[in-house]
């Protein structure tokens, strides 16, 4: 007879793997209800309006991301739901352990220019850490999932990061250049690690990170993101056996504070790999923390020549 320890630690489990497959389920619901509106405006006129940080939305963002939030609320009421269009919608209940983060087109620029490596981004956070990741590509059918201790798939076939030997070998990807600055360090910082691997790639968005996923590239280093640019692509790329992480190597959560998820907690800069060897490497070029504690010079102080 097994010891009751062990029957109810079974029970416990049987449990969260059946919450998990749940929310997985939702998870893929999501994602088809926004990809079948962000397909009806693909290669259309637009009308774009630009946000307070001059980036670009459209109908779609908008129409999608409320879709995906009324799936949310009537599935799981007490949720929290943060989403890149319509910000925080706090958890209802104090003590709930879930938030659901959501970008409805990532890379709306390659959308709205008919470039299909945009993809739909939906994270599941437990406790402050993504436990579920979907990026979906609604034009090419293309769907990366990924889910904390069961792996990533694409298209529902399994699929796993690839071994880099060596940093000067590797293939990266950033979305632009122009996302990283003199001003805050975060450009020389990227131009350490740019410099060192075999060929700079850039404008894929999200869709670099299932690229990364699924063995074609070895790194991914981005700056100036949020957290519905990112959360989602942590469970991806670990899942398939890679390593994301900010610039100083932490861990990527975001945890509840008193007053409730707080953006201020969360850094802009993130680095995925294939392999800890090259994720590794990529730190050390990368400099961060001396970087940091660098004081920017005020305009005009600077040694004349």
């Amino acid at each position: 007879m097994a010891p009751a320890r062990a029957v109810a630690s079974a029970e416990a489990e049987s449990v969260v793997d059946s919450d998990l497959e749940e929310f997985v389920n939702l998870a893929k619901e999501i994602a088809q209800a926004a990809g079948s509106i962000t397909r009806q405006y693909f290669r259309q006129p637009l009308t774009i309006d630009n946000k307070a940080d001059k980036s670009p939305v459209t109908e779609a963002d908008r129409k999608a991301e409320r879709a995906m939030r009324d799936l949310i609320s009537a599935k799981f009421p007490d949720h929290g739901i943060f989403g890149e269009e319509e910000g925080m919608q706090q958890p209802k209940s104090s003590d709930t352990q879930y938030l659901w983060v959501l970008d409805p087109i990532d890379g709306t620029k390659s959308f709205i220019t008919g470039k299909p490596v945009f993809g739909t981004l939906i994270a599941l956070l437990r406790n402050g850490e993504p436990i579920i990741g979907v990026i979906d590509q609604p034009i090419t059918k293309e769907r990366w999932v990924g889910v904390k201790d069961h792996g990533t798939t694409l298209n529902e076939q399994k699929v796993h990061t690839r071994e880099c030997q060596d940093i000067s070998l590797a293939y990266l990807y950033a979305t632009t250049p122009h996302m990283f600055s003199a001003e805050d360090h975060t450009e020389q910082a990227f131009n350490n690690v740019r410099d060192a691997v075999r060929t700079p790639l850039y404008g894929c968005d999200c869709y670099a990170y299932g690229l990364l996923a699924a063995g074609c590239v070895d790194l991914v280093v981005e700056a100036d993101l949020k957290p519905y640019d990112y959360m989602a692509l942590v469970p991806i790329v670990q899942e398939a056996g890679g390593v994301m992480t900010d610039w100083l190597g932490n861990s990527l959560m975001w945890r509840c504070a008193p007053d409730g998820y707080l953006m201020g907690s969360l850094p802009g800069e993130v680095v995925a790999a294939g392999s800890k060897g090259i994720h590794e490497h990529a730190l050390k070029l990368l400099d961060w923390e001396r970087l940091q504690e660098q004081e920017i010079p005020a305009y005009g102080s600077g040694a004349s020549s």
